[in-house]
């Protein structure tokens, strides 16, 4: 059973959570990849405001691809996370209490995750469309200058996503090889 989870997030609503569980995300999601999150940095770093809230807030490491006539978003899955590792702990200094994506994290990404009382959900590469179908209104916030990676406000219902990496450190990437070299994946 998934935990439903609505944004702005709240601390409690991830130390909660455990690696392995699914989510359903409703409420604001913002989308920032690499681009995007420099751009930020250097807006918050000379004294402006960001344009969303960080507090409680998720991000998703998406560029999607335009919209259709009669869409809110066109398939939107997610990209490797890894290239946001170097912002994440400025990011969620600032409040993000979720990131989206795909793939493994730095370590020190999990320890900043563990630190700040934040989680990494992934979304399975290849799950675009489905994803897609959780997207109720995407509207650019900032940055329109770079196309596909500008930062949009996503307003979701149920957008699902599985917890990769908790509060307390675990790592969802970890335990599964763990899991799979004791033999409890073999085929019986």
């Amino acid at each position: 059973m998934a935990v439903k989870l609505t944004t702005p997030l709240k601390a409690e609503d991830v130390e909660k959570l455990k690696i392995g569980d699914k989510v359903l995300i409703s409420g604001e999601v913002y989308t920032a990849r690499d681009a995007a999150h420099k751009k930020l940095l250097e807006l918050i770093d000379k004294g402006e405001e960001p344009p969303f809230d960080m507090e409680g807030s998720v991000i998703y490491y998406v560029g999607p691809a335009p919209a259709k006539p009669g869409q809110a978003i066109n398939s939107c899955g997610p990209t490797t996370s890894g290239r946001m590792d170097p912002y994440t702990e400025r990011m969620l200094e600032l409040g993000v209490r979720a990131v989206v994506g795909k793939g493994n994290r730095k370590p020190y990404v999990v320890e900043a995750l563990k630190k700040h009382k934040a989680v990494y959900l992934g979304v399975t590469g290849g799950a675009a469309a489905l994803v897609a179908k959780s997207v109720r209104k995407a509207e650019v916030i900032a940055f329109e200058d770079l196309g596909a990676e500008a930062v949009r406000r996503l307003t979701v219902e149920d957008f699902p996503a599985t917890v990769v990496n908790d509060t307390r450190g675990n790592d969802l990437f970890i335990e599964g090889i763990r899991k799979y070299a004791r033999g409890e994946y073999a085929v019986k």
